[in-house]
């Protein structure tokens, strides 16, 4: 986010920024609060991750220059991705809503 940017326009921004998407409408989902251990126990990095749904009004998708690769995964193949942590908690809470909403389109 930027200084004195609200939550639903850095979702557009970054979109843009990092998928080459133009997106409208951020509806909130889930936020995730995550936090990592060292091996003493001690907290190495604490983070809150934000998650929205969009609507895609234009633009094809591509990575950015900090992205080696990017592509659309099929639901059922989603957890056979080495995924992080947290995002595949989000989408186990999340993979029947997702489902659902995505089914509309």
């Amino acid at each position: 986010m930027e200084l004195g940017e609200n939550l639903e326009a850095a979702v557009i921004r970054e979109t843009k920024e990092e998928v080459c998407l133009d997106v409208e409408n951020p509806s909130l989902i889930d936020v995730v609060d995550n936090v990592d251990l060292d091996e003493q126990g001690k907290v190495k990095y604490h983070y809150v991750i934000i998650d929205y749904l969009v609507h895609v009004k234009g633009g094809t998708i591509q990575a950015a220059s900090d992205a080696e690769e990017l592509r659309w995964v099929p639901f059922e193949e989603v957890e056979g991705y080495n995924l992080t942590a947290s995002f595949r908690l989000f989408f186990r809470h999340n993979c029947a809503e997702l489902k659902k909403v995505n089914s509309y389109r």
